[in-house]
């Protein structure tokens, strides 16, 4: 009862301001600069090819008791190589990645000493959480934990309602048990791991989160602090920093059936959006039981890759621009304003070695302007003899004039069908 009492007021006194918590303002710049991220989703139920945990709740005795006696019995992913994850986000211009270190089934993913229900109980037998986190380290990609407060197995365990939500029990700070059960994994994730850049808290954050802040002041705390909507971006930019969290195919973790993936395309869309909304996308893979990516989601990434290894630099260390976009074309902004980046649809919209005009009505230009497009020089299309491949522009009454050729390669067949970016340096905005 005291440890309750204790709780409740810790999270008024943070309510109150009496006491100091959340986020350092100079780590969300930090955050809002990486802007792409990659989410990890994986646990032994990927086996069977599950929703990851969810299927625990509402289940009968018996599924229980099979989900958690059986499947960690022939989890035993041989073909794991997370340097191999981490080189592709690095390609695709993923800056931070979120591994989930524990779903809502409470299967740990690392040697943990709080519960037997974790991967070193498996014919597996390696901390796989850590792992990844040094194979990540090694691409030079921020660290990002997650973990989910509501604890199926331990609910099954203590006779509580195996639900989320629903029940008081399910909010730490309404169950004493829970709150140090989980403030001793957190603990060890947080003490044992190295630096910690980000905790994504996937249920009641209220006394964790603060008691992260106090292991790690840096931690940069997304879910649980700030808006993390999935599988949507918001209708509107929205101030401050914000996550938006998105699968490739339906779900989180490995389905191996029944299973459409998006586009290329629609991804890289996703991600021109979120950056020019201000926000940052967390792009989900779920890796198979045998340790490898999914090669639909493999190929995917590989796309994205192709379209960072030429625009890079208009997705990360940028802000949103008050008029974020002009008919079908959004913009981003560098933190200073005066370099612009407009997105402009590819494939048939803007075909391999044509050129188009534009007029950007928010943009004005000054004596210092310059125009280019990512990845381009500006100086030749292929095989074209004597083509004029050069960008231009000129102020006009109805705003900033461009002319510029869609000039580099990217397939074969010449129909790379993705956004091609024209960067204005030195440009005022209206």
């Amino acid at each position: 009862m005291m440890k309750r009492i204790l709780s409740l007021l810790l999270c008024l006194a943070v309510a109150a301001g009496t006491l100091s918590a959340g986020n350092k303002p100079s780590r969300e710049q930090w955050f809002m600069d990486m802007g792409f991220g990659m989410f990890i989703h994986w646990s032994m139920d990927s086996q069977v090819g599950a929703v990851i945990s969810h299927s625990m709740a509402g289940a009968s005795e018996d599924y229980l008791g099979r989900f958690i006696n059986e499947l960690p019995k022939t989890f035993n992913p041989k073909d794991f190589c997370p340097d191999d994850w981490a080189v592709l986000a690095k390609l695709a211009g993923m800056e931070y990645v979120v591994f989930t270190s524990k779903h809502h089934s409470g299967f740990c993913m690392w040697d943990t000493k709080t519960t037997p229900f974790n991967v070193m109980n498996t014919p597996c037998g390696k901390d796989l959480m850590r792992e990844i986190i040094e194979a990540f380290r090694r691409q030079g990609i921020a660290i990002g934990i997650y973990f989910s407060p509501e604890d199926f197995y331990y609910f099954h365990k203590h006779g509580q309602p195996v639900t989320r939500r629903l029940h008081p029990t399910c909010f730490p700070a309404e169950n004493p048990g829970l709150m140090e059960y989980d403030k001793a994994q957190l603990k060890e994730i947080l003490t044992n791991y190295g630096k910690i850049d980000i905790l994504f808290f996937d249920g009641p954050a209220d006394g964790l989160k603060e008691y992260a802040w106090e292991l790690q002041s840096d931690v940069v705390v997304t879910r649980g602090q700030m808006e993390t909507p999935e599988q949507k971006i918001p209708e509107e930019s929205v101030k401050g920093p914000w996550e938006s969290c998105f699968t490739m195919g339906t779900d989180w973790q490995y389905k191996p059936t029944n299973d459409p993936h998006k586009s290329g395309t629609q991804i890289i869309n996703m991600l021109i959006e979120t950056r020019a909304k201000g926000g940052n996308l967390l792009l989900n893979v779920g890796p198979k039981p045998n340790g490898e990516l999914q090669i639909e989601q493999e190929a995917l990434l590989r796309e994205v890759a192709l379209w960072n290894l030429a625009n890079t630099e208009s997705i990360h260390g940028i802000r949103p621009l008050k008029r974020c976009k002009e008919d079908d074309i959004w913009f981003t902004a560098s933190k200073d304003g005066k370099t612009v980046y407009a997105f402009v649809q590819g494939g048939e919209n803007w075909p391999y070695g044509m050129r188009r005009d534009f007029v950007f009505k928010s943009l004005k230009a000054t004596d210092k302007t310059k125009v280019s497009v990512l990845g381009h020089g500006g100086e030749l299309v292929e095989y074209k003899l004597g083509f004029d491949a050069s960008h231009s522009f000129r102020q006009g009454k109805g705003g900033l004039e461009v002319s510029a050729v869609n000039g580099q390669r990217m397939y074969t067949n010449n129909k790379w069908p993705n956004p091609v970016v024209i960067k204005l340096e030195n440009v005022e905005v209206k």
